[in-house]
């Protein structure tokens, strides 16, 4: 009678040696990509304030900050194991957040004359892409 083999089942400890070490690597991107951008909040605050949307003006301060602390904790929870899936739903949720200050920056482009607006609008897909590197980068 034949054996039937089911497929082994591979977790980050079971990897090749050079995938574990994608992963890693991917990982460490992936937070150092958030604690910068974070930390860029508190180094030229102004520069993001000017992105809050009118409407939101009273707040934009505190919006400020709590951006930058969000997505600092969030890359800082990307690098152990146990917080990584909670890192990944968090850094997606703060990208989900910000959308519509990056929408309104293109509609609006005129009232940012330092930008191109054609910048403005590359904004918009460049978020999908840092979703999925964020995606990847927590796995």
């Amino acid at each position: 009678m034949a054996r039937i083999q089911l497929p082994r089942i591979r977790n980050e400890n079971t990897r090749a040696p050079d995938a574990v070490g994608r992963s890693r690597g991917a990982r460490l991107g992936t937070a150092l990509f958030w604690i910068v951008g974070g930390a860029l909040h508190f180094v030229i605050p102004r520069q993001f304030e000017s992105f809050v949307p009118p409407r939101l003006g009273r707040w934009r301060k505190e919006l400020v900050v709590a951006s930058a602390i969000a997505e600092i904790a969030g890359g800082i929870a990307v690098l152990p194991d146990r917080t990584r899936r909670l890192a990944r739903w968090w850094l997606l949720a703060t990208l989900v957040a910000v959308y519509p200050a990056n929408i309104n920056m293109a509609v609006n482009s005129k009232e940012y004359p330092d930008i191109p607006a054609p910048a403005l609008w590359a904004r918009l897909p460049l978020q999908f892409l840092f979703a999925r590197n964020t995606w990847r980068g927590t796995r």
